[in-house]
C-alpha cells in the first residue's frame, strides 16, 4: 500500500504540471511539458533500473543478516547513485536538443521542449539520488518513508507551480525549476533519514565509496532491468509515433485513455515492486517455502486487482475521458482503446508480477529478454506490418493485449520449467564468489 500511494502522488504529480502549465501557458507549452515522458523514461528509467537491481541485492542481505555484506551494498549504492546523477545530468542537458529532433519535435513547441528538459535534468541528480535512497528503503522493508517524502515533495511542487508560473509568470522555465526543487527536497529528506536512521542500512559520509566487486554485482542484477526500462520507453515512441498519423483526434483521444491508463496501472507496478523485494529478503533468509507462498498470494491478488481495475475502467470509459476532453470524436477514440485494452489487464499484471518474482530470485536477465522480445520486437514488428496492410487504429490497440498475452505465456513456461527456488538455492547465496 505505500508504495501503491507513493506511485498514486507520482502521477497526480505529473498530472499538475500539465494542469498549471496548459490552464495558464497554453496548449504549445502544455505540448511542449507533455512530450517529455518517454524521453525522461528513456534516460532515467536505464538508472532506476539498476537501483531495482541493487535494491535486490541489498534485499537478500537484510534477509540474510549479512550486515557487513549490506554495509558494504548500501555505501556502494550511494556512491554510485551521486556518478550517475552527474551523468544523467550532462547527458540530459547536452543531448536534448538532438533527442526532441530524433522524436520529430514541431517546431512550433521546440524551444519551449529544449528549455523544459534542459532545466529538468539540470536537477538530475536530485532525480536520480531520491531513487537510490527510496530502493534502499524499499529494500529493508521500509515504504513508508519514501511515501512520507513523495507526499511533501508533491507539496512542494503544486505551490511552486503555481506561485512560478501563474503569479509570478515565470513560464515553462518556471514549472520546470519547480519540479527540480521539488525533486531535490525528497532528495535531501531521504539522504538526510539514511544518516540518521537507526538500522543496519544507515549511511555514513566516511564509508561511501565505490567497492569494486560490489559494484559488480549490483550492476549484474541492475543493468537487465535498465535496459528493459528504456527498451520499453522506445517501444512506446514508436507506438506513440503511429499513433500521431492518425490526425490529432486521435492522438487527443488516445491521450486521455493514457491518463487514466496511468492510475490503472498503479496496482500493477505497485505488486511487481513489492514482489521483489519479499522473494528478496525470504531468499536471502532462507525462507524458501514462505517465499513460494508470497509468490503465489501476490499472482492471484495482482492479477485479480487488475482485472477488478480494469472492468471498472471497460464500464466507466466514457464518463473518465470526458473529464479529459468533452468532444464526442476524442471521446470515441479514448473509449475505444479502453474497451479493446482494459479487460486484458489481468495479462498485465501476471507478466509483471512473475518479472517481479524472478527478479527478486536474481534472474533479472529472464524478464528482460522476454520483455525485449515480446514488448519491443514484437510489438514494433506487428504494429509496422499491419498498420500498412490495415490501416485502422484498432490495430495498433490490440498490440497491447496480444503481447501481453506472449509475454505471460513465455514467463510461465520459465516459472515452471526453470524451479526459481532451488536454483538460488544452488547459486545465488550472494557469497564472495
Amino acid at each position: 500500500m505505500p508504495i501503491f500511494l507513493g506511485n498514486l502522488f507520482q502521477q497526480l504529480y505529473n498530472i499538475v504540471d500539465s494542469l498549471v502549465v496548459g490552464n495558464v501557458l497554453g496548449k504549445d507549452a502544455l505540448a511542449a511539458v507533455s512530450s517529455s515522458g518517454s524521453l525522461i523514461f528513456l534516460i532515467v528509467g536505464f538508472i532506476n533500473g539498476i537501483f531495482v537491481g541493487a535494491g535486490v541485492v541489498i534485499a537478500r542481505y537484510y534477509g540474510a543478516k549479512d550486515m557487513e555484506e549490506l554495509s558494504v551494498a548500501v555505501h556502494t549504492t550511494i556512491a554510485f547513485g551521486f556518478i550517475a546523477g552527474i551523468l544523467v545530468t550532462i547527458a540530459g542537458m547536452g543531448f536534448t536538443p538532438w533527442m526532441l529532433k530524433m522524436m520529430g519535435t514541431p517546431d512550433d513547441v521546440f524551444h519551449n521542449s529544449v528549455l523544459y528538459f534542459r532545466l529538468y535534468f539540470a536537477g538530475g541528480i536530485g532525480i536520480v539520488m531520491y531513487n537510490t535512497c527510496m530502493g534502499i528503503f524499499q529494500a529493508v522493508g521500509d515504504s513508508r518513508h519514501p511515501l512520507y517524502y513523495l507526499i511533501i515533495s508533491s507539496v512542494v511542487n503544486v505551490i511552486l507551480e503555481i506561485l512560478f508560473v501563474a503569479v509570478l509568470g515565470l513560464g515553462i522555465g518556471g514549472s520546470a525549476i519547480a519540479t527540480v526543487i521539488a525533486q531535490f527536497v525528497s532528495a535531501f529528506l531521504g539522504f538526510y533519514k539514511l544518516l540518521k536512521v537507526d538500522g543496519v542500512h544507515r549511511v555514513y559520509i566516511k564509508k561511501i565509496r565505490i567497492n569494486r566487486k560490489m559494484l559488480i554485482r549490483l550492476l549484474k542484477m541492475g543493468i537487465p532491468t535498465g535496459v528493459q526500462n528504456s527498451v520499453i520507453a522506445f517501444a512506446n515512441v514508436i507506438v506513440q509515433a503511429n499513433i500521431n498519423n492518425f490526425g490529432s483526434v486521435a492522438m487527443a483521444g488516445c491521450g486521455s485513455y493514457s491518463k487514466l491508463e496511468g492510475f490503472a496501472f498503479l496496482p500493477i507496478t505497485s505488486f511487481s515492486v513489492a514482489l521483489t523485494t519479499f522473494i528478496g529478503q525470504n531468499l536471502g533468509a532462507k525462507q524458501y517455502d514462505r517465499a513460494k507462498k508470497g509468490a503465489r498470494f501476490g499472482i492471484v491478488t495482482g492479477v485479480m486487482l487488475a482485472e477488478s481495475v480494469g472492468i471498472l475502467l471497460w464500464i466507466l470509459a466514457p464518463i473518465l475521458i470526458r473529464f479529459f476532453n468533452s468532444q464526442p470524436n476524442v471521446i470515441e477514440f479514448g473509449v475505444m482503446q479502453a474497451r479493446i485494452e482494459a479487460l486484458f489487464y489481468f495479462l498485465l499484471a501476471l507478466s509483471h508480477c512473475l518479472a517481479g518474482i524472478l527478479r527478486g530470485a536474481g534472474k533479472s536477465t529472464i524478464p528482460m529478454i522476454v520483455m525485449l522480445v515480446c514488448w519491443c520486437v514484437i510489438r514494433i514488428s506487428y504494429i509496422t506490418i499491419m498498420v500498412n496492410v490495415i490501416p485502422d487504429i484498432r490495430v495498433v490497440f490490440w498490440a497491447y493485449p496480444l503481447t501481453w498475452c506472449l509475454s505471460s505465456i513465455a514467463f510461465l513456461i520459465y516459472y515452471k520449467k526453470a524451479d526459481w527456488i532451488h536454483s538460488f538455492v544452488g547459486k545465488a547465496q550472494l557469497s564472495a564468489n
